[in-house]
């Protein structure tokens, strides 16, 4: 297992150039502060360089909101209890640092504010049901409840989030006062909608759909408790963003 300083103290590390990606982006974005300690922790945990973009904003950040706050990538701090979560806590990384641990299917990197999962596939992707190559990013659809493979890797996928891409992948999803109510939420929490986001009803139209915050923990625990209701089969790790009490709550129209 490397040390902390041979991950952190390489030659050409991604967060000069990604901090001038950040800023040439007409993208409406927010980065968080770190945690230095936290931060440390968990790229060693990971095991990446500070040359790659994952390793960089594990390193650097608290997180990062984009388009508007809809999707939140995870850094390697948090936020404490009502803030957002750091990649640690949402992949369950151990308390202490253990060489022989990984994420079952593979890395959580951000979540939308509908309980949409985009994660890095681990080494056997195929084994836990999702498509795609090993180290690309698959996305977990609140939509369809079925796991998307995006074609592109991190870096990809960063650069695709930074040039607008999350607005073609929502635009069938958004409504006229998304922004409003994105605003309005906490970091841990998401916007449940009813009926639900795979009902023709919500497909056809967004805007006549009854929406109110709730724990995005528990949007994951239903679309988890969802995707076997309806034979879609278990989706496997969404990520953990709170304490869920195996009950989802606070759904619209109950």
């Amino acid at each position: 297992m490397r040390e902390i300083t041979e991950l952190v103290d390489v030659p050409d590390p991604a967060w000069p150039w990604l901090t001038d990606d950040f800023a040439s982006s007409f993208t409406n974005h927010t980065v968080l502060a770190p945690e230095p300690d936290q931060c440390r922790a968990a790229l060693h945990q990971l095991q990446v360089t500070a040359r790659s973009p994952l390793g960089a904003i594990t390193l650097n950040t608290g997180g990062v909101l984009v388009h508007d706050g809809w999707v939140r990538i995870y850094g390697g701090s948090g936020g404490g209890p009502t803030g957002l979560p750091s990649l640690a806590e949402v992949n369950g990384f151990p308390e202490t640092t253990d060489p022989g641990w990984q994420p079952p299917a593979g890395l959580v990197v951000a979540h939308d504010v509908l309980g949409g999962v985009f994660a890095l596939n681990g080494m056997a992707s195929e084994q836990h049901g999702r498509p795609g190559s090993p180290g690309g990013v698959v996305y977990f659809s609140p939509v369809s409840l079925t796991w998307q493979d995006m074609e592109m890797g991190h870096t990809g996928w960063l650069t695709w989030l930074l040039d607008g891409g999350a607005a073609n992948l929502y635009h069938d999803m958004l409504w006229p006062t998304w922004r409003t109510e994105v605003a309005a939420l906490g970091l841990r929490d998401g916007i449940s909608v009813y009926p639900f986001l795979w009902s023709q009803e919500a497909q056809e139209d967004m805007a006549a759909t009854t929406r109110k915050p709730a724990p995005l923990n528990e949007i994951l625990g239903l679309h988890a408790t969802c995707c076997d209701q309806l034979g879609l089969g278990e989706p496997g790790e969404l990520g953990a963003t709170g304490v869920w009490a195996g009950q989802p709550a606070n759904v619209p129209g109950s």
